[in-house]
């Protein structure tokens, strides 16, 4: 079984078909949260998720959209984008956000888009981090999104206080069927590491496998959509810089 791991879209159409082109074939995707915010394309990327076998969970951004999390938690140019995005979706796009889970256990992985412990709204950015939070879960590996960043964090079985972290290595298989793990795979539509390519990752059940996957894609034409809806300057220039 070959799963095709995503994160944060954040309504970058052209970043989320540049993946499911690079990623094919697989046989499901597991989304951990914000399909929507930031950018142009939010009932487009809904439904091009929603013709593949699809497990998603809502992110922050997504709970803004649909009024369950306050705006006060955004800055300027994300509450800008969303309120946005509340205009522009589409009342089946706004039914399939309300219907996500924020945490769920499926095939031996916990999914989560911000962490275990606070599924919506913790960043997983350091090892302190990843160290509160390995109690939480239950199964060897626990995936989460959020941080916009690709990163491992890796407890070996024994070790109950102390987990390493694991830079990404592009294209090259880890085994992560030993030990426990927290994963993310990064930002497929905002990516924040200093890359302006779409990250993603692959999964395959069978061997234990992960990896971690880029691939260019025309931000240009997202871009020229931010700016043709007038979404903020500040939203439109990071995509090219990957920052």
């Amino acid at each position: 079984m070959r799963y095709l791991v995503i994160s944060d879209v954040h309504a970058n159409l052209p970043a989320l078909n540049a993946v499911l082109a690079d990623a094919a074939p697989f046989d499901r995707i597991w989304c951990l949260g914000d399909i929507t915010g930031y950018g142009p394309f939010p009932n487009e990327c809904i439904t091009r998720l929603r013709e593949f076998p699809l497990t998603t969970l809502a992110g922050n951004h997504d709970w803004a959209v649909i009024g369950k999390l306050d705006l006060g938690y955004f800055n300027r140019e994300a509450r800008a984008a969303v309120v946005w995005t509340r205009l522009a979706l589409m009342p089946e796009s706004k039914a399939f956000l309300e219907s996500l889970p924020s945490l769920l256990v499926e095939d031996g992985y916990t999914l989560a888009h911000g962490s275990p412990s606070q599924p919506i709204e913790e960043y997983i950015l350091d090892p302190l981090a990843a160290e509160q939070n390995f109690n939480m879960f239950k199964t060897n590996v626990c995936l989460v999104g959020h941080t916009h960043w690709p990163v491992a964090f890796f407890r070996a079985n024994g070790l109950e206080r102390m987990c390493i972290q694991v830079a990404p290595h592009w294209n090259e298989r880890i085994k992560i069927n030993t030990g426990r793990w927290i994963i993310n795979p990064g930002s497929v539509g905002q990516p924040r590491d200093g890359d302006p390519d779409a990250c993603y990752a692959l999964l395959d059940l069978d061997t234990g496998e992960w990896t971690f996957r880029r691939v260019r894609y025309p931000f240009e034409e997202t871009q020229a959509r931010m700016r043709q809806f007038k979404l903020p300057e500040r939203l439109i220039e990071r995509l090219s810089i990957g920052h």
